[in-house]
């Protein structure tokens, strides 16, 4: 497989559990919090999928 197949699943999970993240502590999932989070997650599902990509051996 390719590498860039698991950062963009790890971009698009990260991204999703990041923007979720704020509705479980009761704000609004249309707010800045969850912008951010999002943010954050998705840094977080590149750098994780990145890594994941590399444990199985996909190519560049």
């Amino acid at each position: 497989m390719k590498l860039h197949i698991f950062v963009g699943v790890g971009l698009t999970i990260g991204s999703l559990v990041g923007s979720y993240a704020p509705v479980l502590f009761g704000i609004d999932s249309f707010s800045y919090t969850s912008l951010l989070t999002g943010t954050i997650g998705s840094i977080i599902g590149i750098f994780v999928g990145y890594r994941v990509g590399q444990q199985v051996g996909a190519e560049a």
